[in-house]
């Protein structure tokens, strides 16, 4: 996810629905080591993380970020989790570098492996897809990274369970993931298709062919939630089936 704001959940179509059980670890901060950092864009990078209190997380669910400057002043943001929830002992977090973002900018001008950061986590529940339901992803930019994480753990775990991935990107050259994409995965490039439409989702909303009761995760800046919530309501899902992640 990205710097300043950090994301909040659209209230106006997000519910609470299964909520993830209160883990007394998440609430403490934690050092974190920088075990490794891998560039996926030319502005985005994957920064691999050790904790020594390491807990699973579900998909979806993300961490805060602390640092702390040798005056005392602290800064501090949320990033999602891209990593499935069975990476025992490490968790990994795609930063997006944001220009004047005190955090990332630090991870991605600053931090080098072995450098230790602060977490507290894994927090939030609204938006945590446990792989229990057919589930349609659709992300954005960085607003891809926790939808990624969904896809890692259905695959890890062969479920069987329906899902998913519509992801929209300017270029190639903008695209998270691409290595990883696979059958499950449509990619919309705006600059040459335009941008996402009815089309890339009627086969997932009702009577569109696909025989599952899709639940749909939208992630990403404010335009891209706006327009896709709005495509999925005027496709026919109930509001009650849509979560929504979005920053900016």
């Amino acid at each position: 996810m990205t710097d300043a704001p950090g994301f909040v959940p659209d209230t106006a179509f997000a519910v609470p629905g299964r909520l993830v059980p209160s883990n007394r670890a998440a609430a403490r901060w934690q050092p974190a080591r920088i075990a490794a950092i891998r560039r996926e864009t030319p502005r985005a990078a994957t920064f691999r993380l050790a904790l020594p209190h390491w807990t699973p997380h579900v998909p979806g669910q993300h961490y805060m970020v602390r640092l702390t400057a040798p005056d005392g002043y602290t800064a501090q943001r949320h990033y999602s989790v891209a990593s499935p929830p069975d990476d025992d002992g490490f968790i990994e977090l795609t930063v997006g570098h944001v220009a004047g973002g005190e955090v990332s900018g630090h991870l991605h001008t600053t931090a080098r492996p072995g450098d230790t950061v602060e977490v507290r986590g894994p927090l939030g529940g609204f938006f945590a897809w446990p792989g229990d339901r057919p589930a349609l992803l659709l992300g954005a930019g960085t607003g891809v990274v926790p939808l990624m994480a969904m896809v890692r753990h259905h695959r890890r775990r062969g479920l069987a369970v329906p899902l998913r991935l519509i992801v929209s990107a300017r270029t190639r050259e903008d695209l998270l993931y691409a290595e990883e994409f696979g059958p499950e995965t449509t990619v919309v490039l705006t600059r040459t298709a335009g941008r996402l439409s009815a089309a890339h989702l009627a086969p997932y909303l009702p009577g569109g062919g696909e025989e599952a009761d899709w639940e749909a995760y939208v992630c990403g800046g404010n335009g891209f939630a706006e327009h896709a919530s709005r495509l999925l309501v005027d496709g026919g899902l109930r509001v009650n089936r849509i979560r929504i992640e979005r920053f900016g």
